[in-house]
């Protein structure tokens, strides 16, 4: 990298002031260019993405050319209908399956490559923790694979248990806890290798109404402190708009893209956002693009 240029200032006669008092000459300095902020990369780039499998009752088309870019930082809901291709196309990205055609990338490689790397952290639907292991033997798991020290294993479990408000389980077994407190489990796992990218398929789909707004706020803290990239699979329109900073509405089978809608709302904003008329507009925005795709009709 370049080293970056001296500043050099330049005073005009209008910007001096002299104090005659004290005879010293007081400069006020121009206020500093911010440089401009260089283009955030690509994480994930799909070009024409269609899936197409045979089954005992014959072809499905489940992904008809998908086009999509996600860039570093972006928290990305995809919503639509039971069977229009969600989980597919985040299975697509993790190299889980592979495209029938068009172009992928994951950081500047291929799925595989990306997945080889351990460029992400997946969060399934369900917690998908060992019973017969504690709540930190679960969050080792990953890291022993990948040959981390029992000291770096122990540090991280500290670290991420902390992050999702689990510090004191380590010795519990996830039986002993709640299904929120598992999912959160699930994600500090998902974690504790530290990717850059964080895959979540509908993880929060079978909880109450009270812990999954709960689970929500957290994430969107979790978020906000660790700066990662996610693709987050949801049909819950509420959920969608509070967490994301962009939202894909996908039509029914074959699944393709409806409508990509940007969310600029803080990032430290609270459940009650979605009683203001900015947060409904945009959720009303996400319910016509669901009926646009007929997605009522099945």
């Amino acid at each position: 990298m370049a080293s970056p240029k001296p500043s050099i200032s330049i005073v005009s006669e209008a910007t001096a002031e002299t104090d005659r008092g004290e005879g010293a000459s007081h400069v006020r300095s121009p206020d500093p260019i911010s440089a401009p902020k260089a283009p955030k990369r690509l994480v994930v780039d799909a070009r024409n993405i269609s899936l197409t499998f045979e089954t005992a009752d014959g072809r499905v088309d489940a992904l008809s050319n998908v086009n999509l870019q996600v860039t570093e930082g972006e928290f990305v809901s995809f919503i639509g209908p039971s069977g229009c291709g969600k989980t597919t196309m985040l299975r697509v990205i993790a190299d889980l399956q592979q495209p029938s055609s068009g172009a992928l990338s994951v950081k500047g490689m291929s799925a595989e490559q990306a997945r080889l790397a351990r460029a992400y952290g997946y969060v399934f639907q369900a917690p998908a923790l060992f019973p017969w292991r504690t709540i930190e033997k679960n969050l080792k798991m990953p890291l022993e694979i990948m040959g981390y020290s029992e000291f770096e294993q122990q540090q991280r479990v500290q670290r991420y248990l902390s992050m999702v408000n689990l510090t004191g389980f380590e010795r519990k077994f996830p039986w002993q806890l709640s299904g929120g407190m598992q999912q959160r489990v699930s994600i500090a796992r998902a974690l504790s290798f530290d990717p850059d990218l964080l895959l979540m398929d509908e993880p929060f789909g079978a909880l109450d109404e009270i812990v999954r707004d709960h689970l929500n706020e957290q994430l969107l803290q979790l978020w906000k402190s660790t700066r990662k990239t996610v693709l987050f699979v949801t049909h819950s329109i509420p959920e969608a708009v509070f967490l994301s900073t962009k939202i894909v509405v996908m039509s029914p089978r074959p699944g393709r893209i409806i409508d990509v809608i940007d969310c600029d709302f803080p990032p430290d904003r609270s459940l009650e956002i979605r009683e203001r008329p900015e947060f409904l507009k945009v959720a009303q925005r996400v319910r016509i693009g669901l009926r646009a795709g007929h997605s009522y009709d099945e």
